[in-house]
């Protein structure tokens, strides 16, 4: 029975530790396909949980937190690449500067309204299938018993693979990964496709952040995320960005992330501190050992200007 206990614990932890790596690897695989890197994604999950976290303590729902935190995304999203793809600014330094402005602003915000008080919520809304969790040993609680919004964050992601890979729309943005000059040269907007893509990114993200805070957590505090948003653009590129492998990558780290809780129930004798760094150790070492197999789009990070030629982009 305890190892049971132990299975059941680590995988729940992995899953609900997956899903904001997993909604904020897709977008930032998103925005990457269409050849625009974000490192700022830590800052938008940090703006979106606060933003989460204020609307549904003020509000008690769920679901508007989570719209609050999609809606901080959607503005972060457009607002990065209107930056980047129209103005043409480096794509790093903006990635940078919106990851400090959001960790500052956050940071700001939370103690205006909140002091050196420290709020908490209820963690998950429902979870919609809980009856049936407890008919199945282990597996039962672990892929049953969780909380609404998972199953929502898989259904998009497996959404976002469907797009990339079978619609006119994910055909356009690998094309401007890619080539962005032929895509111009057929006459579509570069810029335009780019500003669609970190927008959805941006939502993405924002949604991410709040189920960090809303469905994994229960509360904010600054500086919430960790690294979770640059472990995000690595779950991107180990996942070759391919929704559906972001998702395993996620998972996997997820697996690394629950070892901790899990062990601590096994009461096995490990240090926590190692067994949190073990994660971020995990991706390091994936990303070293996969450098060679990861090819990237071609234009990723490079400013495109409308009518330039095939050497000048």
């Amino acid at each position: 029975m305890e190892i049971d206990l132990v299975a059941t614990t680590i995988l729940t932890a992995a899953i609900l530790a997956a899903v904001p790596l997993m909604l904020a690897a897709t977008g930032e695989a998103i925005g990457e396909r269409a050849g625009v890197l974000n490192l700022g994604i830590e800052g938008t999950m940090l703006l979106a949980g606060f933003g989460a976290f204020r609307v549904t303590l003020s509000t008690g729902s769920l679901a508007l937190g989570l719209l609050a935190g999609l809606a901080v995304g959607l503005i972060v999203g457009v607002s990065f690449g209107l930056v980047v793809a129209v103005a043409r600014a480096d794509q790093v330094l903006v990635g940078i500067g919106l990851t400090l402005a959001g960790t500052g602003l956050s940071t700001f915000l939370f103690r205006e309204a909140f002091g050196s008080e420290q709020p908490l919520l209820a963690v998950g809304g429902g979870r919609p299938f809980d009856a049936l969790a407890d008919r199945v040993p282990v597996v039962g609680p672990v892929l049953l018993g969780q909380p609404w919004f998972v199953y929502l964050a898989v259904v998009l992601v497996l959404l976002a693979d469907v797009v990339l890979r079978r619609t006119t729309f994910g055909l356009r943005v690998r094309a401007v990964g890619a080539a962005p000059f032929a895509v111009d040269a057929a006459g579509l907007d570069v810029a335009a496709i780019r500003v669609a893509t970190t927008t959805i990114a941006g939502a993405l993200s924002g949604l991410a952040g709040a189920s960090l805070v809303l469905v994994q957590l229960g509360f904010f505090r600054p500086g919430i995320t960790v690294g979770v948003g640059f472990i995000a653009v690595a779950i991107a590129i180990l996942g070759g960005l391919t929704p559906w492998r972001i998702a395993i990558a996620a998972l996997l780290f997820g697996v690394l992330a629950g070892l901790s809780p899990g062990l601590q129930v096994a009461r096995v004798p490990v240090s926590v501190e190692f067994l949190q760094l073990l994660p971020y150790l995990g991706v390091v070492l994936a990303l070293l050992l996969a450098r060679h197999r990861l090819p990237l789009p071609a234009a990723l990070g490079r400013p495109y200007r409308r009518g330039a030629v095939r050497n000048d982009v």
